[in-house]
């Protein structure tokens, strides 16, 4: 029976954050081509919360709900042209950013300096991802790529990994001791 209520609050987390992410992507400042959004901070504080598995399937999460066609995506936008648009390799990073940020937390140490670091390879690894995609979809130079989908978003991302691993570490913190997220580690 602990088992199972184990995994239903995992199920229940999981999509809480897909919800959390789908709710900051709303919060966003209009680019060109690449909107300045709240999702990379959403991603970051899935992965510091719930860890590699679990963020990484919330991101999964996310994407199928967008993927289908639900709004969930920034500007409100939602279907499969969404993610093989110029902006679609985000959210594929969005995956494996969880699963690496949460990954390097678990192996680590639950605490804000790891947290930022996580984070802000989180943050290279959707701007890579991103980039690679805005360049082929768009039929862009490499140069044009980092231009467009990289380096406006640099000094921003460094600011969302901060409040990802500051806001990520507390919340994660006061759920283990809540009961209501396992942890195999101590949080820091």
């Amino acid at each position: 029976m602990k088992n199972q209520n184990s995994k239903l609050r995992a199920i229940i987390n999981c999509a809480i954050f897909a919800a959390i992410t789908a709710v900051l992507a709303q919060v966003e400042i209009p680019l060109p081509v690449v909107p300045i959004s709240g999702q990379t901070l959403a991603v970051g504080l899935t992965a510091t919360i719930l860890g590699s598995r679990y963020g990484a399937m919330a991101m999964i999460c996310y994407a199928a709900l967008g993927a289908v066609g639900i709004p969930v995506f920034a500007g409100m936008k939602g279907g499969p042209q969404v993610l093989v648009g110029p902006t679609g390799g985000y959210i594929f990073g969005f995956i494996a950013t969880a699963f690496v940020t949460g990954l390097i937390l678990e192996r680590t140490k639950y605490n804000l300096q790891m947290a930022m670091v996580a984070n802000t390879v989180g943050m290279i690894i959707t701007l890579i991802f991103g980039m690679v995609q805005l360049k082929f979809v768009l039929d862009l130079s490499w140069g044009q790529a980092l231009a467009i989908g990289v380096y406006p978003f640099i000094v921003v991302g460094l600011i969302k990994a901060f409040l990802a691993s500051w806001i990520g570490i507390t919340v994660r913190h006061r759920l283990v001791r809540a009961n209501l997220l396992t942890d195999s580690k101590s949080v820091a």
